[in-house]
């Protein structure tokens, strides 16, 4: 098939794969990869994403001859996007499923939760939606990033509203590891261009009304405000909270561009800018293949958390199939010394794992659809700048 071929190009064809089973043993038992993603709870939106992508990548593993001969099985559990419960998942899949290699979970709180357990156990461990750099910071040896670091989640959101003038940014991020990482790379991104940071806030995870830090945003004349957060629907009731109040600034831009953000807002979601790590409209390999499958296999179109999730499942079949092996050293070694473009994106590492080549794209919400405005290269779009107020649109 030719989507299918062009869709995973990295991995070989079925014949040199099969070939390839002598070097694991001669088994055709499963290759059975372990993962846990947030299928309920505060993740559930991007987790279940993930969780398609990964379901995805194998059975299209499996059309082009598996993994060294063997056809690809995920175990995928949920984690509930609470920490404990993913570390005892991660402990279970390796020392009594005896799972064969594992993915990661959604998130950066649950990648740093279960990331002494995967290097305790020495296992490989591609975290496709995980960004928070301190996480690479602590002489981990197993742990590649995929995602663009955190700290430039909100880059091109600071740097649109720099070029157009605008100099008082207000930053309001989740009390967590990735949102805290992704708002202080927009306020150290503002200070370094000469823009004042009129405000600089974490909330408590959980948190529902935000009318009080909105309010405090507006006295402080706000012109741009930069959002970060895990959960969706932190950045829904933020929006809605600010048409309550009639809070009008010139940009507003969050740290995850997902399709449920609109279709919960309605034309509300207008004009706002979030960032994306991906997105159909950026031609990358296989791309428009992948976007075809997953609409068809799961009647909806893949969100980055999907691609991410895809891609990453790429990752591990190149490192699987160049190493001719699943001795955990010859995959990281594979990977250590990786530069290619998946379904994804660009990946590419340093000694400790951590992406060098990834860089995202910044979307806006325009009638209704998102449209890449930057960076200019990849740009499909315009964006609108100011905002309409709220009595405008």
């Amino acid at each position: 098939m030719k989507t299918l071929i062009h869709r995973f190009s990295i991995v070989l064809a079925a014949a040199s794969l099969s070939s390839l089973a002598g070097c694991d043993g001669g088994t055709t038992e499963p290759l059975r990869i372990g993962a846990t993603m947030s299928q309920s709870g505060a993740y559930v939106t991007q987790g279940s994403a993930a969780r398609n992508g990964y379901l995805l990548c194998a059975e299209d593993l499996n059309r082009s001859g598996g993994l060294l001969g063997r056809p690809v099985e995920f175990v995928i559990y949920d984690d509930e996007s609470n920490q404990a419960r993913a570390q005892a998942l991660y402990e279970q899949l390796i020392t009594e499923d005896r799972v064969d290699a594992i993915m990661g979970p959604y998130g950066s709180t649950l990648t740093e939760a279960v990331a002494p357990i995967t290097e305790k156990h020495r296992f490989v461990h591609i975290t496709p939606l995980a960004a928070t750099s301190s996480i690479w910071e602590q002489g981990r040896h197993h742990l590649f990033m995929v995602l663009p670091p955190a700290d430039v989640f909100l880059a091109g959101l600071i740097t649109l509203a720099d070029e157009h003038g605008y100099q008082r940014v207000a930053v309001l991020h989740e009390d967590a590891l990735f949102p805290h990482a992704a708002g202080q790379g927009a306020a150290r991104l503002a200070n370094d261009k000469g823009m004042a940071v009129v405000f600089n806030q974490a909330y408590p995870s959980g948190t529902t009304d935000f009318s009080a830090y909105l309010q405090e945003i507006a006295a402080a004349d706000t012109e741009v405000l930069a959002l970060a957060a895990s959960a969706l629907d932190n950045f829904v009731a933020i929006t809605e909270q600010l048409k309550a109040l009639d809070i009008n600034v010139k940009m507003i831009g969050n740290s995850g561009a997902v399709d449920e953000y609109q279709q919960a807002l309605g034309a509300d979601a207008d004009y706002m800018f979030g960032l994306s790590a991906w997105e159909a409209s950026v031609p990358l390999p296989g791309s428009e293949a992948f976007v075809a499958a997953y609409q068809e296999r799961f009647q909806r179109a893949p969100s980055f958390h999907a691609a991410g999730a895809y891609g990453s499942c790429q990752l591990l079949a190149h490192a699987i199939t160049t190493a001719g092996s699943l001795n955990s050293d010859a995959i990281r070694d594979v990977l250590l010394n990786t530069e290619m473009t998946t379904v994804f994106g660009p990946f590419k590492v340093d000694k400790r794992g951590y992406q060098i080549a990834h860089q995202g794209v910044f979307i806006q919400w325009q009638e209704g659809e998102k449209r890449v405005i930057w960076p200019p290269q990849q740009a499909v779009a315009k964006p609108i700048i100011p905002m309409p107020s709220w009595q405008e649109r």
